[in-house]
């Protein structure tokens, strides 16, 4: 669930606003959607500076990425000694 409160107190437009709302209910995928057909569209500098903050707020952090690759190498690690071991 996302945290309230993240709206910029000024949206640029009616558009980002809608964005940002979807954001703050949960649907981080459809505000992502929102913020790329803002950006497609040739927007206005503000509404161009909060799509892509709002871009940038719900991206995947990097490390979580070498953390998945770390696991799966330890869980392959597990099951290699295990095979080894039978």
């Amino acid at each position: 669930m996302a945290k309230g409160g993240q709206t910029p107190r000024d949206p640029a437009s009616q558009e980002m606003l809608a964005a940002w709302r979807q954001m703050e209910s949960g649907d981080v995928a459809g505000a992502r959607r929102e913020a790329h057909r803002i950006l497609a569209a040739n927007p206005a500098p503000d509404d161009r500076a909060q799509a892509e903050e709002l871009l940038r707020r719900t991206q995947t952090p990097p490390a979580v990425y070498g953390f998945a690759a770390l696991v799966l190498a330890i869980l392959l690690l597990l099951v290699a000694l295990a095979l080894s071991r039978y």
